[in-house]
């Protein structure tokens, strides 16, 4: 599987608790050391710019990634939330966030990996906590464990994106139908 991050899921909280791809079946990690953990926060657009992280920047980042997706999976399957869950991402939400620099090129917002922590910490309360609880789908693609946030009109969306999971399965469909239709006679 590749290494790149895919930003799909509709909110950066979402999107980082997706970096563990595959959980029922290959679990397939994204963030095998400080650098790629930093880039993603760079990639996902919350900065422009991380310090150099450890390892246990690492270790303290999965552990929110996992808070994050046993409390989105509650709220989307109406269950209570894990109390070490919660504990978890309000303790990550509670840290300081970087915060955004005006210069003469425009907005720059440089962080520390705990900063960054938070950053999507905080997304992750602000959207369990608002109007969009109800649009959190999970990807209609048995091998992918991403919920993403479904805005399509008449929130019938079935994949957590076309590239990633919906032309596959289409044309898996596809192969299927072809493979099952009758040859056709000459």
């Amino acid at each position: 599987m590749n290494l790149d991050h895919v930003f799909v899921c509709g909110n950066p909280a979402l999107d980082f608790a997706a970096t563990l791809r595959a959980r029922r079946s290959l679990r397939f990690e994204m963030f095998v050391s400080p650098e790629r953990l930093n880039a993603w926060y760079v990639e996902s657009g919350l900065v422009d710019a991380v310090s150099p992280g450890q390892e246990g920047d690492v270790a303290q980042a999965k552990a929110v990634r996992e808070a994050v997706y046993l409390l989105v999976t509650a709220r989307r399957l109406g269950e209570e939330y894990d109390g070490t869950a919660l504990t978890v991402v309000n303790d990550a939400a509670r840290e300081l966030p970087s915060v955004p620099q005006l210069t003469p090129a425009g907005r720059w917002t440089q962080a520390t990996p705990v900063e960054a922590l938070s950053m999507v910490a905080r997304h992750a309360v602000e959207l369990l906590s608002g109007p969009d609880v109800p649009l959190l789908k999970e990807c209609g693609n048995p091998e992918c464990t991403r919920t993403y946030v479904d805005r399509s009109r008449g929130t019938r969306r079935q994949w957590c994106g076309m590239e990633s999971c919906g032309n596959r399965i289409k044309a898996a469909a596809y192969r299927a139908r072809r493979k099952a239709a009758p040859a056709p006679a000459n």
